[in-house]
């Protein structure tokens, strides 16, 4: 197995990639703002690009390698749908949860965030779901802080989740970032002899995209093998996503993919 390379970034770097994760941030804005009942995902996969161009930025999903090129600037997953989804000419419908996971590159470093969202109204096991997955990510961010290796964290957002009665999908995970999209290390939501061999030290200059996966059913997932990206879970049961891009500095974790400092 190849040696990991963790780099760790500058303060000079950490603000080029603040500029980059402030536009996904304002993507996400622009997301938020047209979720609703009858909305195509190929309209917001469509805003969202064109909203980065305008920028000069790359969208980094676009391209992307596989059995096929993955077609689109965002990834978005219906209710079952865990990643990967392809923006379709499929309708949103009062009642789904719709994760929209997007990226780009400014100026040479990159940003990535996904976040969940209701559709309307959505029932009591689709908002528990998406509580619980957006307070595992809000865990794992304040924690980062207060402890020394990933795995610590790891283990209190694994537990967190499967105190609430829900499974973590331990098949993706998230990951280091900075001028490419993916970097080490990886970046665990669960603990495992892997990453009990890989573990990594938190500490300034260390940037990475956190981003707990919650399934409300199984942790099982399986992709497609019609478009061979949409992954979905195992029991049809519904799945949430989310997450920043945070770095850790001096003075604490600091999130690049937020509007606000």
């Amino acid at each position: 197995m190849e040696a990991r390379v963790i780099t760790l970034k500058s303060s000079r770097e950490l603000q080029l990639m603040r500029e980059a994760g402030r536009l996904v941030a304002q993507a996400h804005q622009l997301i938020r703002e047209m979720i609703g009942p009858g909305v195509r995902t190929h309209d917001i996969d469509a805003e969202v690009e064109g909203f980065f161009r305008k920028h000069s930025a790359t969208p980094l999903f676009k391209g992307v390698p596989g059995k096929v090129p993955f077609p689109a600037s965002t990834c978005i997953s219906i209710n079952e749908q865990v990643v990967h989804g392809i923006p379709s000419e499929r309708e949103l419908r009062e009642g789904d949860i719709i994760s929209v996971d997007t990226a780009c590159r400014l100026n040479g470093w990159c940003g990535d965030a996904a976040w969940t969202y209701p559709v309307g109204r959505i029932d009591q096991e689709k908002q528990r779901l998406l509580q619980v997955g957006e307070r595992n990510l809000w865990l794992a961010i304040e924690q980062v802080s207060r402890v020394q290796r990933w795995s610590q964290v790891a283990a209190l957002m694994e537990r967190d989740v499967r105190k609430a009665g829900f499974s973590v999908v331990e098949q993706f995970v998230g990951h280091g970032i900075g001028r490419e999209m993916h970097e080490d290390p990886q970046v665990p939501n669960f603990v495992s002899p892997q990453l009990r061999r890989h573990d990594f030290r938190i500490e300034p200059g260390l940037v990475i995209a956190i981003e707990p996966m919650v399934n409300a059913g199984t942790k099982h997932v399986r992709v497609s093998k019609s478009d061979h990206w949409t992954v979905t879970t195992k029991d049809e049961r519904p799945s949430v996503h989310f997450e920043h891009t945070v770095a850790i500095t001096s003075s604490g974790p600091q999130i690049l993919t937020r509007l606000d400092d």
